[in-house]
């Protein structure tokens, strides 16, 4: 059974494979592109999700599809499907990664610790802060309230922040896609931890900024494909709310004459939310072994990701 694995994973990984895996350790994209059309099972993570997602799409014969990522949007799902390839996903591991960033771009918001920044490099002392807003005491509506949006959750609760999440079902305390937007109006900050499909697309738009406060601030640390972007930017010109700190855009790079650049009250921090140290990596490639067991002895694996729905 061919196998098309990542060079850098084989240090963790290449002792411990089944004999009956023909490992091909790839460096490059290209290698990977050659090697895939006759594999069995893949892990194409790479530099640039678009990469990956090219590799895994001329996988014709994949039977098990395994990726590092939360968020699977960037690969062909429908194709998959129809190849009858599993497809499983790194929920988990960015975890504590991704929550730790909301917090501190929440922080960074409250705070306004960018301008602090700011005045240090210009060698400015001020004795006015910049930002006197309180994490404690504020309401936060949390968008896709899964294992991230419950990690960030969970932190934010330390900080005695009210926190509401939203999930399909509305179960236990959370409001459902019906219900969120009515809602809109009483929360000081609204976080995007929900995994980019159809029904997310441009979920938050003119109309949601116009019913935000104007003091709140949208946290994005899922996908930029869920905020209308030219929205987003007629918001923050004319003061609709209080800002936007924003870990994903649309497009990615983000082009250097972008105006979000240069508007201020928007903080990109250029999709970083979900890196941490390699520590992260040695979970993956656990996570990989245990599923590579299952997938070997017929059982169910971990983090199977259902196509229909995309996440």
């Amino acid at each position: 059974m061919k196998a098309l694995l990542p060079a850098i994973a084989r240090p963790l990984i290449g002792e411990q494979l089944p004999d009956t895996i023909d490992a091909i350790w790839f460096d490059t994209p290209e290698m990977a592109e050659r090697e895939i059309g006759d594999a069995d099972i893949a892990w194409v993570d790479m530099q640039g999700a678009a990469a990956s997602a090219r590799v895994a799409a001329q996988g014709e014969r994949l039977q098990w599809l395994f990726t590092m990522r939360a968020g699977v949007d960037d690969f062909d799902t429908g194709l998959l499907r129809e190849r009858g390839t599993v497809l499983t996903n790194g929920i988990g591991l960015h975890r504590a990664a991704v929550a730790e960033y909301t917090l501190m771009g929440m922080l960074v918001a409250a705070k306004r610790f960018d301008e602090v920044l700011h005045l240090a490099d210009d060698h400015q002392w001020s004795t006015q802060p910049p930002g006197t807003t309180l994490l404690e005491g504020s309401s936060a509506l949390i968008m896709g309230y899964g294992d991230i949006g419950r990690a960030i959750g969970k932190r934010l609760e330390a900080f005695d922040v009210k926190v509401t999440g939203v999930t399909r079902s509305g179960s236990e305390g959370t409001l459902r896609p019906d219900e969120w937007r009515e809602r809109l109006g009483e929360f000081d900050w609204v976080i995007l931890a929900a995994p980019a499909t159809d029904e997310t697309s441009a979920m938050i738009g003119e109309d949601e900024f116009t019913a935000m406060k104007k003091s709140a601030w949208l946290i994005n640390v899922a996908r930029g494909s869920m905020v209308d972007q030219a929205a987003l930017l007629t918001a923050l010109r004319k003061r609709r709310i209080g800002g936007a700190f924003l870990d994903t855009v649309t497009p990615e790079p983000l082009p250097s004459g972008d105006p979000l650049w240069s508007e201020h009250n928007a903080i990109l921090s250029l999709h970083l939310a979900g890196r941490s140290d390699a520590g992260m990596f040695q979970r993956a490639a656990r996570l990989f072994l245990d599923n590579l067991r299952a997938f070997m002895e017929g059982r169910e694996m971990t983090n199977v990701v259902d196509l229909a729905a995309g996440y």
